[in-house]
């Protein structure tokens, strides 16, 4: 930990400081001066001097000592105890308890009393120590179980990660027609997210993500094989592309809180309830997808994508009954209906119009901005 900014500030430069140290060294021969000759004036001078200059290098080291002690770890405990000593002597000194309590004591037979409050003290410290060793052993047991099982889930991720690298890099792999893979490869997904943290699920949406096993691609129709976009890629088929993995329900209510989600592709996924607070989802893609009360507080959502398209008017969130239109935008953005945006940032004027028209009442409230010169484009009842 650093010196505070203030006390730092008192810090003297060698030369300035030697010159202190000296002149604090003829502040305590005043002193020493004044008590020998019995005269107050001198040794409230040397007592000034000396404090003058030694403060300023005493006060940042003796607070870089406090912050580091237990003391200063726990200074809100070391506050309220302080005051609360401080309480009880003022209330002992205003009711004289204090001077009844020392009148009880001179009245104890010590010859008898002692030894026998002795050991019922010792028995008290004792018990004691023995609850606070208990205590130490489980809070050691627990930080070791905990890194356990994050070494334990790294490891499942690290299987699952290359379990799925062998199928799409197999000949007769999951990218190709064999949908029996793909499906095999959705139940190891599901299983997976289904027993990791939130950092866990993370890094499996980011993995999927930026392998664009999440994103509908263009098929052969007699191979089923991905084709080539000539620059590196796989060329994106929204309409009728097949995703290698699809997410389904496989997220609904889960907690994918404080994460890194940038360019995540979430599209057409039921988010249902899924909690994203604090989450970094730039760039990330939720066109087609179910937020319905899903929870946005405190989000980055700079570059995230709720629809298809550049018209915004004409964007409209998906359908049931009809098919999307990914030029115009109509029936391709996510169902935005009682999300919570509270304390949301990097929202662009299109985002916001977006999701106050298709919001609802209740996003509506927790835009940043507010909703004001935006029409309510839901019929609620």
């Amino acid at each position: 930990m650093g010196k505070h900014p203030r006390l730092a500030a008192l810090t003297m430069p060698p030369r300035i400081k030697l010159f202190g140290l000296l002149l604090a060294t003829g502040g305590v021969a005043v002193t020493f001066t004044g008590v020998e000759l019995l005269r107050e004036d001198l040794i409230l001078a040397g007592t000034l001097i000396f404090s003058l200059f030694t403060l300023p290098i005493l006060l940042p080291f003796l607070y870089t000592i406090f912050r580091k002690s237990p003391l200063g770890v726990h200074w809100d405990v070391t506050f309220a105890s302080a005051l609360t000593f401080a309480t009880l002597f003022l209330i002992g000194n205003y009711t004289r308890i204090d001077n009844k309590f020392w009148e009880w004591v001179g009245k104890l037979d010590w010859e008898k009393g002692v030894p026998g409050a002795i050991g019922a003290a010792g028995q008290v410290v004792i018990a004691i120590l023995a609850v606070w060793v208990a205590g130490r052993q489980n809070e050691i047991t627990e930080k070791l179980t905990t890194q356990q099982n994050v070494i334990t889930q790294q490891q499942t991720i690290d299987a699952y990660f290359q379990g799925i690298s062998e199928l799409i890099l197999d000949e007769e792999g999951q990218m190709e027609d064999w949908p029996l893979e793909r499906v095999i490869a959705e139940a190891r997904t599901a299983a997976l997210l289904a027993s990791v943290d939130a950092g866990g699920k993370a890094k499996v949406i980011r993995f999927l993500s930026s392998a664009n096993l999440l994103t509908p691609l263009r098929r052969d129709g007699m191979l089923g094989r991905p084709i080539l976009d000539g620059s590196g890629g796989y060329v994106v088929d929204l309409e009728t592309g097949v995703r290698v993995i699809n997410l389904g329900s496989m997220l609904a209510g889960k907690d994918l809180s404080y994460t890194d989600l940038r360019r995540a592709v979430f599209t057409g996924a039921n988010l249902t309830r899924v909690n994203f607070e604090g989450c970094n989802l730039t760039g990330a893609d939720f066109t087609g997808a179910i937020l319905l009360d899903a929870n946005l507080r405190g989000t980055d959502l700079t570059g995230a994508q709720f629809f298809h398209g550049h018209d915004v008017p004409a964007a409209t969130p998906r359908s049931r009954t009809e098919l999307p239109n990914f030029r115009t935008g109509a029936q391709t953005g996510a169902v935005v209906e009682g999300v919570d945006l509270t304390g949301a940032i990097g929202l662009s004027p299109e985002q916001r119009q977006y999701l106050c028209a298709w919001g609802g009442t209740e996003t509506r409230r927790t835009v940043p901005g507010g909703c004001r010169s935006i029409s309510n484009l839901i019929k609620e009842s």
